[in-house]
């Protein structure tokens, strides 16, 4: 299934399963954020990051030291 950059196709679907209703006005802050934040989204899920190190021993307790 392909998907969907259409707001209306899941918002309100989305919502209504998490019990949520939503007036005309949260509905448009939502479409608006959804317009403003979903092209960055799928640029960084088409980011080719093969090319970047991997940390050999990562402790997820600590931030990874710089290089």
């Amino acid at each position: 299934m392909e998907a969907s950059s259409n707001a209306n196709d899941f918002i309100g679907i989305a919502i209504a399963a998490y019990g949520i209703e939503a007036d005309e006005i949260e509905l448009a802050v939502m479409r608006a954020a959804h317009e403003m934040f979903w092209p960055p989204i799928l640029e960084l899920l088409d980011l080719d990051n093969s090319e970047a190190p991997v940390e050999p021993t990562p402790d997820l307790s600590r931030a990874p030291e710089e290089r």
